[in-house]
């Protein structure tokens, strides 16, 4: 089969053509087909298919969607569909879709070009090129689709175009490109290196004033649309046809990698156009903890996905539960890819104090004044501020660092559309709508990286002298690089705080989050902000904090979804979904067997907030229902002599209460 979609979606099967009518089954293949032998998420395709709100049936209709796209594409294409959790997957190989030969076609260039050999490179091009007959999923019913993954593929198709342009420069055929470049400035005014192409092109061609003019046309237009001057590299284009000396490039720059050396024949030297860099370099970047300890497999990852060429992510995500140590390896990632983006480091909270998110424009803003837009040209409207943004980040690499981000719609904005930039983000949600992204999931330390960490705040000497208390401390700090830091700093800052006393202290539910505090770093403010960002209504209709709160009712290990109903007043499959919602936030793990474990910490919390926030009555009524489901199902008894303790435990704590 035959998947074009570069252009309206077109589906050939041998000979004849496969009508696919339905819209929203097209935007259905076109999202298959962009991520071809990869497992796509329903919740991803349900996004593209609607605008928000998604409807309440939107998995559901989704699962309709393919089943009726299996059967329009026939026996041979519906094979080729695989469902897979958490989604679909749809088989294709390169040569079968347009867009992977032209991935093709560009890789085969590269390989030319870095032979020499730029005549094949632009005939591979052209051809590459030629597979585009229109804009991307021209009539796929998909505005996000064509706002996002349309965007993005678009800035492929320019690069190539310029590429193959910067080549035929070197080849000296400018009045043939004339034509071309017109229409492509023509309709990107604003686009200053194909502007500045068409000057050089111009100017050999020997039309020296016409170059001059179009410079001083878009320097009027830059300045007065955006209240910015030409870049660098537009300005020694005209610097050179002023010098008369727009002869051919000594170099051709070549994706992947630095600008290339090509011999120039004519001059008889080698050697490479050099790049001014701006003055003015953002180095905003926190220092690092300096008692970082393990993660080295997520280091490593993260450092290829950052700097390795051949890395298709421009955003790379590290997620993870509360206290988890996310920023920590943001920053220490960040720091350690410093050198590969020459041109700066931009870093952000996109949450403020209080938990609220902040708005993209507004970051935008402040991150064009540390690339060295004066204040004053900084555009008041939020959208022409945020297009400021990208038209500068697109001629630098840049590392941009957004931390604490609360949603993918702040992420959006704020990537490059084009360029060497990448953007490194921290967040406590899967941020699944966020394109051309690679997400790193923190679980919690094992002991070993736990009893490392603590021992280098307080000195191996110490922990080995007091081996059981710090096993306990440990196990208490549920292996949260947050708990253990604030655990440590107390003991390092108290000298006579032994540690034995601190895993007393630790040891009781009720004052272990109080003793885990210590100046700024707080893990119940940690806590706090994670069971706050827990959505008020889960997938059936209940409240997922309530579900939390009433998890700290119960024993932390092995949670059953039949006792969880039982709580809740909800059939075991309702209870197993809210679990799998708690699992999504990080707040539970699922074991084997059906189980799920809540660390130590966070049910130490759930319980705090249930206390907190529970009427007497409900909390009573909601033990009583417990203890019926114990007596009457063989499941409730599975532990029964752990949940009859714990019953008995809590129906005196709530009398107690009442």
């Amino acid at each position: 089969m035959e998947f074009l979609f570069l252009g309206p979606l077109v589906v050939r099967s041998g000979d004849s053509e496969v009508t696919i009518s339905a819209p929203r089954q097209r935007v259905v293949l076109t999202t298959l087909l962009l991520s071809p032998n990869k497992v796509v998420p329903v919740d991803r395709i349900a996004k593209l298919v609607w605008d928000n709100p998604l409807p309440p049936s939107a998995a559901a209709t989704v699962r309709t969607y393919v089943m009726r796209l299996r059967q329009v594409l026939g026996k041979a294409g519906a094979e080729r569909i695989v469902t897979r959790a958490p989604g679909y997957l749809l088989r294709a190989e390169e040569d079968e879709t347009d867009l992977g030969r032209f991935h093709a076609h560009r890789r085969a260039a590269k390989r030319l070009a870095e032979r020499d050999d730029l005549p094949g490179a632009v005939a591979e091009l052209d051809q590459g090129l030629g597979l585009w007959r229109n804009d991307p999923f021209l009539d796929v019913p998909s505005p996000r689709l064509r706002d996002s993954e349309g965007v993005h593929l678009r800035e492929l198709r320019l690069q190539a175009l310029g590429w193959r342009v910067d080549m035929q420069l070197f080849l000296g055929r400018h009045a043939e490109l004339l034509p071309e470049l017109r229409q492509i400035v023509a309709e990107q005014p604003f686009n200053e290196a194909f502007v500045g192409r068409l000057m050089l092109a111009l100017a050999r061609a020997g039309q020296q004033p016409e170059a001059l003019e179009l410079y001083r046309r878009t320097r009027a237009d830059l300045i007065a649309e955006f209240g910015m001057e030409p870049g660098n590299d537009l300005r020694e284009i005209q610097g050179r046809i002023l010098r008369t000396e727009a002869k051919s490039p000594a170099s051709v720059a070549v994706w992947g990698g630095p600008a290339h050396p090509v011999r120039d024949e004519r001059a008889g030297s080698e050697e490479e156009v050099e790049v001014e860099v701006e003055t003015l370099l953002p180095a905003q970047l926190p220092p690092a903890v300096h008692d970082f300890t393990g993660r080295a497999p997520e280091t490593r990852e993260l450092a290829a996905l950052l700097t390795s060429p051949a890395s298709p992510a421009l955003v790379a995500v590290i997620t993870g539960g509360p206290g988890v140590g996310k920023t920590s390896l943001l920053l220490r990632a960040a720091h350690a890819a410093r050198a590969d983006f020459p041109d700066g480091q931009l870093y952000t909270s996109l949450e403020d104090d209080h938990g609220r998110p902040s708005d993209p424009a507004d970051v935008a803003g402040r991150f064009l004044v540390g690339l060295g837009v004066p204040e004053h040209a900084v555009p008041s409207r939020g959208t022409d501020r945020l297009a400021t943004y990208r038209s500068v980040i697109a001629r630098r690499r840049v590392l941009v660092v957004l931390d604490d981000v609360t949603s993918g719609s702040q992420v959006g904005p704020l990537m490059p559309g084009s360029g060497d930039s990448r953007v490194l983000v921290s967040s406590r949600s899967h941020l699944v709508d966020v394109d051309w992204s690679r997400t790193i999931q923190l679980a919690a330390l094992d002991d070993d990286e736990s009893l490392g960490l603590l021992a280098g705040i307080i000195g191996r000497e110490q922990t080995d002298a007091a081996p059981e208390a710090v096993r306990w401390i440990v196990h208490a700090c549920s292996g949260l690089p947050l708990a253990l830091r604030v655990a440590g700093l107390r003991v390092a800052h108290r000298t006579h705080r032994k540690l034995d006393a601190l895993a007393r202290r630790l040891a009781d539910p009720r004052r272990i989050l109080d003793e885990l505090q210590f100046g700024e770093l707080v893990v119940r403010t940690a806590l706090d902000r994670a069971y706050d960002d827990l959505a008020a209504q889960g997938r059936n209709g209940t409240d997922l904090r309530l579900t939390l709160r009433r998890l700290g009712m119960i024993p932390p290990r092995c949670i059953r979804p039949p006792t969880v109903g039982a709580l809740l007043e909800c059939s075991p499959e309702q209870a197993e979904e809210l679990l799998d919602d708690l699992v999504d936030a990080h707040l539970l793990r699922a074991e084997d067997g059906g189980c799920y474990q809540m660390p130590w910490l966070i049910w130490v919390h759930a319980q705090e907030r249930m206390y907190r926030e529970e009427l007497s009555g409900y909390y009573v009524a909601a033990v009583e229902r417990l203890a019926r489901y114990r007596r009457s199902s063989p499941e409730g008894n599975c532990h029964s002599c752990r949940t009859q303790r714990w019953i008995a435990e809590a129906l005196a704590r709530a009398e107690h209460r009442t």
